[in-house]
């Protein structure tokens, strides 16, 4: 009999798989999504009203609304899903909020055409084989391209550009790796995506920047198509699937090297920066892009829930002069720039590339250690290739990812 274990023993976890409805399925999919819209604006315009007349209302309040609610087709949603529709409208809501406080310009929320996800928490499925049963609409085929871990907690049907997807929330219990004690302070960037303080310099493959040119002569095609017709559609769907393809691609590469990471060292050293402060800060328009599709705030989710399953610790130390810090002595270079990729001490000579000497930095700040002097070395360059993951020092080629 299944126990619910102390929080400490399992980690949360999200497997995607691709589904395949029939038409009527995904026909009632649709309705479903369209129905929890309307659900969706009619709480808001609730919300909207009484704070508008100062009254005070909660997420209970409009919990307790949804089953008297007046929206056709309600009968047609699982109670459950209609549920998390509040949870997300209050989520919207605390997330427009956090950003008025931070000093953001913040509008009203908007109203939904159609929510393009349905959230079945705890309740109201069921997997059989291969098989996702559905309560209200049936069943759909899911491609189970890996195995499902753990205890199932809830699915989340999704619809985006290219096609169906569940998401499955599932409890996975931890594998602690052996200890080795080892540490690492980890720079991530642009061009090299990740420079460890061993020495290391992992490439970014820039994927986006290989189907750039692709991504814009279809875009120019599909300017030259009729809105809604049959070719605009197959155009429309060709560049989702060049933008997914190249998205997935650069997933599949952090996800090896967050591995890799968290299979080497017990302790992992990482800059704490949000990558939407990063995109607003440079005035370089290629280099805001390529921030962005380098995927930093990935990068760090991926390494942090690795790391919580297999009991190391990845800490967030503040980016401040990590760059312009002498790695050997501390002297703070004030006058660096981003063309600068090398970084000169004026006060001991100290010379190491920029992302190292960042790295060697970073791992001083996370661990507590004093600076203490360093030596250069020649750094492993790894350059982006098929079957890179083998190339990373302590893999075999025959380790799985």
């Amino acid at each position: 009999m299944w126990r619910a274990k102390e929080k400490s023993d399992v980690v949360q976890l999200s497997f995607k798989y691709k589904i395949y409805p029939s038409r009527e399925v995904e026909e009632k999919l649709l309705k479903v999504m369209q129905v929890e819209a309307k659900v969706y604006n009619a709480l808001l315009d609730v919300i909207t009203k009484a704070r508008r007349e100062g009254k005070k209302i909660t997420p209970s309040d409009t919990q307790a609304m949804i089953k008297d609610l007046k929206v056709e087709g309600k009968e047609l949603v699982y109670s459950k899903a209609l549920q998390m529709v509040n949870n997300v409208l209050w989520y919207n809501i605390r997330a427009l909020h956090e950003l008025k406080k931070k000093g953001k310009k913040v509008g009203r929320l908007r109203y939904k055409k159609i929510l393009k996800f349905i959230n079945y928490n705890q309740s109201g499925f069921k997997v059989e084989g291969d098989k996702l049963i559905l309560s209200k609409i049936g069943f759909v085929k899911v491609l189970f391209h890996r195995p499902l871990e753990g205890r199932v907690k809830g699915v989340l049907i999704v619809k985006n550009a290219t096609g169906w997807y569940a998401v499955f929330q599932t409890e996975v219990e931890k594998k602690p790796l052996p200890s080795n004690g080892r540490r690492v302070g980890v720079d991530v960037g642009v061009e090299k995506l990740v420079t460890t303080s061993d020495g290391i310099v992992i490439e970014n493959p820039k994927v986006f920047d290989k189907i750039e040119k692709k991504i814009r002569l279809i875009q120019r095609i599909l300017s030259r198509k009729k809105k809604g017709s049959k070719n605009y559609e197959k155009v429309r769907v060709k560049l989702a699937k060049l933008h997914e393809h190249a998205k997935n691609f650069m997933n599949d590469y952090i996800h090896k090297i967050t591995t890799w990471l968290v299979e080497q060292y017990d302790e992992i050293y990482v800059e704490d920066l949000e990558t939407k402060q990063m995109v607003e800060r440079p005035k370089s328009k290629t280099l805001r892009k390529h921030i962005l599709h380098s995927n930093f705030s990935l990068f760090l989710h991926h390494l942090s829930y690795k790391a919580e399953r297999a009991g190391r610790r990845v800490v967030k130390v503040d980016p401040r002069n990590t760059s312009r810090m002498c790695a050997r002595c501390g002297y703070v270079r004030n006058d660096l720039t981003l063309a600068d990729r090398t970084f000169v001490c004026p006060k001991c000579g100290w010379v190491a590339d920029r992302d190292y000497n960042a790295s060697l930095n970073i791992l001083c700040a996370g661990s507590g250690l004093p600076l203490v002097p360093v030596d250069g070395k020649p750094l492993l360059y790894i350059p982006f290739s098929e079957g890179v993951y083998s190339k990373f020092p302590g893999r075999s080629r025959k380790s799985s990812s």
